[in-house]
This record gives C-alpha cells, structure tokens and sequence, in this order.
C-alpha cells in the first residue's frame, strides 16, 4: 500500500504571484536625493527600526511623467533597498523627521524589479504634478 506523501506547497498557484510576509509585500524602495544630502539620507535611514543595507546609484536618470504624457529625463542620486510595505510610514515618517519629503519615496513591487532588465535598474517613473500658470 502507497502512503499518501505530505506536501508543504499549496495546491492552487495565488492569480498573482506575490513575495510576502507578515508585513505585506516586499517592495524595492527606491529614494531620489540631492548628493550633497546623501550622507544625510543614509543617517535618516539609520533610525528605522529594521536593517536597511542601501545600493547607491550616482547619476541615475529619473524619468518623470507630466499629465499630457511628455516625458522629462532628470538625474538624480538614488538610494535602493528591499522592505516590506508595512515598513513603508515608517520610512516616510524618519525621512520627514529629517527634512525629506514624502515625494522622494518610491516603491516598486519586487517582483517588478527583478523582472526588469539590467539596463533598466536605475530609470524610475516618478508622476511630475501637473502645474497651473
């Protein structure tokens, strides 16, 4: 007689493929910066309460995305790190404590990230805030 095996995979695949834990998903935060404020970012995100270990990228281009749909290219500093998106108030509220604003937060699900191409790592879509003249 065969036994019956035991399995710790589920037997139905989620719609969505997801990454995540008790906090959410894991997105990849990806935060633009003045590089004379950098060191700066980096002692803000010191105060979290969990480990950030950042990748740095010095003359990123940031792609930002008007209302009309025209596109300006920018280059910025970015700082990157994984976190998961219930950590993502208390990053907002550190940066804000330390005179950055939450506009220079971008999150990006993981899974995104790491299907995006190589070339691609450091081009961010930022939504530019449409202005009245």
């Amino acid at each position: 007689m065969l036994e019956e095996s035991m399995s710790v995979w589920p037997k139905t695949l989620p719609a969505s493929p997801s990454l995540s834990g008790r906090e959410g998903a894991l997105v990849s935060v990806s935060i633009d910066v003045d590089p004379r404020r950098l060191e700066s970012l980096l002692e803000a995100l010191a105060q979290t309460g969990f480990p950030i270990n950042p990748q740095i990228y010095h003359e990123a281009a940031v792609v930002y995305l008007s209302a009309d749909g025209r596109e300006q290219t920018q280059t910025a500093t970015l700082v990157e790190f994984p976190a998961y998106e219930g950590r993502l108030d208390e990053v907002r509220n550190v940066l804000s404590s330390h005179g950055f604003g939450p506009a220079s937060v971008h999150a990006t699900s993981m899974l995104d990230e790491i299907q995006r191409g190589p070339h691609e790592a450091r081009r961010r879509l930022k939504q530019r805030m449409a202005t009245v003249q």
